[in-house]
């Protein structure tokens, strides 16, 4: 993992501050105070990439949300990361931390308050706990690793508003997403107002008074049920992908004013930034909110790099008009298309991994984005994966009762309000989710996949080892192509091989092992696959 620096300046004043341009000095406080730091307490011992918690008590009169300026300033070795607090309400500040290295760390808390500033510390940073591996980063260009290098390859699904319904439903969430095989979920902060999406949401972030948001306080009560709802997934493994902004709203949180989002974009970062399983996508069709343009989008996207001081992934998501993903700034592509054949070239010009993270949803609603079948679904997953991108999963179905079409119902849809599946997908993603993770297991594995023009079929070939040249595992995907048999290519060695359904979840060994061009008899059916393995 890039290791990045700050260095940590705790005497600046607001003359100072003008010398910084951009998102950088818009995090810079009014005034800053340091004192000599006294003893420093030593606090218990915190796992590697868990989160450190500091908790201070301070004022609670005024507006503490905009009046008070606190950070802390962690020290390891020359290391010193700048780490911005939020308020808990009831005068009540927290700084969290997620220590990316073991160690002694010690820290220094700067603040415009007397009573919050020059408050130290110190903690040991420990071996990380079973399973923990830490945040995902970009590995090898276009493909993902958690921290420790152990390799992550996202097979996500989509319930955007799941957090904004009631307990129960939650809950019958969380227990779906636990014998599902998604690894990542695309979820939105704020509430929800779409089709089939209409109900009021338990929490609002900023307090409400009638329709109108007081946009200069929090209600902390909205964040600690997100948290706990990150955590609930951070124990299923799953990667949580926070939709920042969107425009299906009806509460007013679209059209704030770029002040207001700043301020937004820093609290949750604030709060979130120490979850090892966060992602940020700054927005869900960022070009349909008309009170926003590119610039403020790419503006925004500075404040929310220069808030995280852990560095979590970004990207943003369209519905027309595509983002400039070669972007600096952008960690890798999130795109709404099914146009898999343009994979080749987007990997080439962005060098970064591409997720097809809207490719139309397997349902049954009457809308061209909502009625694809679960063997066209299916299809798409291994577009992706043979074209060395990832895919995300979604489902639309509507009840096939005479009431539900005679009546204006709103029932519970997975995309938006999470509940149970109905769908048929699902096993066979996890089929190619396994056949991939089973194919790059060793230690620092590399994934390389190479699509190939041929005439019948797409190619994709899975590398394992540390030097990444030791072909593991050699996949082919006929699509929509039913030969009955077919010559395979094949590199040096020698191989067994299974023909797989996926659509059946099948996988069947095919008699002796296969060198050079490998002539094979297939099904006569459409979506068969061949995987390649060198014989032992």
């Amino acid at each position: 993992m890039q290791t990045r620096y700050a260095i940590a300046v705790p005497n600046l004043t607001r003359r100072d501050a003008l010398k910084f341009s951009g998102a950088a000095a818009a995090l810079l406080p009014t005034t800053l105070t340091a004192q000599q730091p006294k003893a420093r307490p030593q606090h218990a011992p915190i796992p590697q990439w868990e989160i450190f918690e500091l908790t201070l008590q301070g004022p609670a009169n005024g507006n503490p949300f905009v009046d008070v300026d606190l950070s802390a300033d962690f020290h390891l070795g020359h290391r010193i990361l700048r780490v911005p607090s939020f308020y808990d309400g009831e005068g009540t500040y927290k700084v969290r931390f997620m220590p990316d290295t073991q160690g002694e760390w010690t820290y220094a808390t700067v603040s415009n308050n007397a009573s919050l500033a020059g408050k130290t510390g110190s903690f040991t940073v420990t071996k990380p706990l079973p399973n923990a591996h830490g945040p995902v980063i970009v590995h090898n260009q276009q493909h993902f690793s958690y921290a420790d290098g152990t390799p992550y390859f996202p097979f996500g699904t989509t319930s955007y508003a799941w957090i904004h319904q009631s307990e129960a439903l939650q809950q019958q969430t969380l227990a779906t997403l636990k014998s599902a095989p998604f690894n990542k979920i695309r979820m939105c902060i704020f509430p929800k107002h779409y089709e089939y999406n209409h109900n009021e949401p338990p929490f609002y972030p900023f307090p409400r008074n009638g329709n109108t948001n007081e946009y200069t306080r929090f209600d902390p009560h909205f964040f600690a049920h997100l948290e706990q709802r990150i955590l609930d997934l951070q124990k299923l493994n799953i990667e949580a992908d926070l939709i920042l902004f969107h425009p299906y709203d009806r509460w007013g949180y679209q059209s704030m004013s770029p002040e207001t989002d700043a301020f937004y974009l820093r609290y949750v970062v604030a709060r979130l930034g120490a979850y090892r399983n966060v992602w940020w996508s700054l927005a869900n069709e960022w070009d349909l909110m008309k009170h926003k343009t590119l610039a403020d989008f790419d503006r925004l996207f500075h404040v929310l790099e220069a808030a995280d001081a852990h560095h979590h992934l970004r990207s943003i998501h369209y519905s027309i008009t595509q983002y400039d993903y070669a972007h600096p700034w952008v960690t890798h592509a999130s795109l709404q298309t099914d146009e898999f054949d343009k994979a080749p070239q987007w990997l080439a010009a962005w060098k970064k991994p591409v997720l097809f993270d809207e490719c139309k949803y397997e349902g049954n609603l009457n809308k061209r984005w909502g009625n694809i079948s679960a063997a066209e679904m299916v299809r798409r997953f291994w577009l992706g994966v043979i074209n060395g991108c990832y895919v995300t999963h979604g489902e639309t179905y509507l009840p096939d009762t005479e009431e539900a079409f005679n009546e204006d119902t709103t029932p519970t849809l997975w995309w938006s309000h999470g509940g149970t599946l109905h769908g048929e997908s699902s096993a066979a993603i996890a089929q190619l989710r396994k056949l991939v993770e089973d194919s790059a297991l060793t230690p620092n594995a590399r994934m390389g996949f190479f699509a190939q023009d041929k005439p019948y079929y797409l190619n994709a070939t899975v590398y394992g080892g540390a030097d990444g040249k030791q072909a593991q595992t050699i996949l082919y995907f006929m699509d929509e192509h039913q030969p009955v048999w077919y010559e395979f290519p094949l590199p040096e060695g020698t191989f067994t091989a299974e023909r797989i359904d996926p659509l059946t979840t099948t996988a069947t060994p095919v008699p002796g092992t296969h060198t050079g061009k490998s002539k094979i008899r297939m099904k006569v059916k459409p979506y068969q696959a061949i995987l390649f393995r060198p014989s032992s």
